[in-house]
């Protein structure tokens, strides 16, 4: 099959997005429209990072799509060939993950002077984590008891949390409408897990 034929069957505000994001548009929807199996996109996230270090500057687009049956996640990034090479690569994954594996959705809202808040706002902020058992961070720390002059060893407490994906989306550095856009995703993917 024709890749750009495939690009061409993305729904029109997914490729307006993923252009509005100007990471290598054409790369992008492409990888899109290969990880659809032939499934329709019912909602989608596209959240571009950009971030800095010492010797360049490095992008990176996430594109989160919700298909009848899956979740689909693409990721793309930018380096060079190798150390010191002059030739830039783009890599491009995607992960295709049946909506009966995700097995979370979490927002975190980030809310200025919450002693004044306007229901229905949700924040300034937040951060959509999304959990489907391929990755799972361990924390730990030292156990302890209630008694202030014990120095016995307790061991470890810890919580082991799945976070296959966590992305900050903010109103002040992204626009209110991408905030918008991340909280209209999370509903939707919430809504069809109650249905998988």
């Amino acid at each position: 099959m024709n890749h750009a034929t495939d690009a061409q069957l993305l729904p029109s505000a997914l490729t307006a997005a993923i252009v509005r994001a100007g990471y290598h548009p054409a790369i992008v929807c492409d990888v899109v429209a290969a990880a659809l199996g032939g499934e329709a996109i019912e909602a989608h996230l596209v959240h571009q990072e950009t971030t800095f270090d010492r010797e360049a500057v490095r992008r990176h687009i996430t594109v989160l799509g919700l298909t009848a049956s899956r979740l689909l996640v693409v990721h793309a990034d930018d380096h060079q060939d190798d150390q010191g090479g002059p030739i830039d690569v783009a890599t491009a994954t995607s992960e295709s993950i049946p909506l009966r594996d995700v097995r979370g959705v979490m927002l975190t809202h980030v809310i200025p002077d919450p002693e004044n808040y306007v229901p229905g706002s949700l924040g300034r902020e937040l951060t959509l984590t999304l959990g489907w058992g391929a990755v799972s961070r361990v924390d730990l720390l030292p156990g302890g008891c209630a008694d202030p002059s014990c120095d016995a060893d307790h061991g470890l407490d810890g919580t082991i949390t799945a976070d296959d994906i966590a992305l900050r989306v903010s109103a002040d550095a992204d626009g209110e409408g991408a905030l918008g856009d991340a909280m209209t995703f999370a509903r939707a993917l919430s809504g069809a897990l109650g249905r998988a």
